[in-house]
């Protein structure tokens, strides 16, 4: 039998039960918090996702404010488009509609890129609520993602992947208003 010295035993024993520990909180944050980890939802050509007679998903090639989809009451489905430097619909500095929906609906976000690799963090305006919206958006690739918007106010949509020179003008807008 091979000899084992007492402190290897004890980091050993201590480094799986790290493990253990890990793995459940992995578990627990997915199931009991609903973390959700993005999936690519389909495959799509960049260069001609917003053209309406090319593109493989032609709701990207509505206009912006086509995007945004009522389903039923209290159920969303926004269609964003990620170019630099803006998110389509959302980027109100460069002229785009805001996406507006109310307290309490749950949103089905799809995002995809135009051009270059984005990231996609939603955060209140005033720092005061949180959202477990975080996600990359590559071009090729729509990604979904569905969060539910219960506290009215203003969220940014930020990108967190740097993605050219005016990287930090590329912002968007989500306003929850009271119904």
């Amino acid at each position: 039998m091979m000899h084992i010295d007492r402190s290897e035993r004890v980091f050993f024993i201590a480094s799986a039960v790290l493990l253990v520990v890990f793995a459940l909180a992995i578990g627990i944050s997915g199931f009991v918090y609903g973390i959700q980890v993005p999936q690519p939802f389909a495959k799509v050509n960049p260069v001609t996702i917003a053209d309406p007679e090319k593109s493989d998903f032609p709701t990207f090639a509505l206009p912006a404010a086509e995007r945004i989809r009522e389903l039923a009451p209290g159920r969303y489905e926004v269609y964003v488009l990620a170019q630099m430097w803006k998110f389509s619909p959302g980027s109100v500095n460069y002229g785009e509609p805001s996406i507006k929906i109310p307290a309490g609906s749950q949103v089905t976000f799809y995002f995809t890129s135009r051009d270059v690799q984005h990231g996609l963090k939603i955060v209140s305006a005033d720092g005061g609520r949180h959202t477990n919206v975080n996600m990359m958006i590559l071009p090729g690739e729509i990604s979904r993602l569905t969060a539910t918007f219960d506290e009215p106010g203003t969220y940014h949509m930020i990108c967190h992947e740097y993605c050219g020179a005016a990287h930090q003008t590329m912002y968007g807008v989500l306003e929850v208003v009271n119904q």
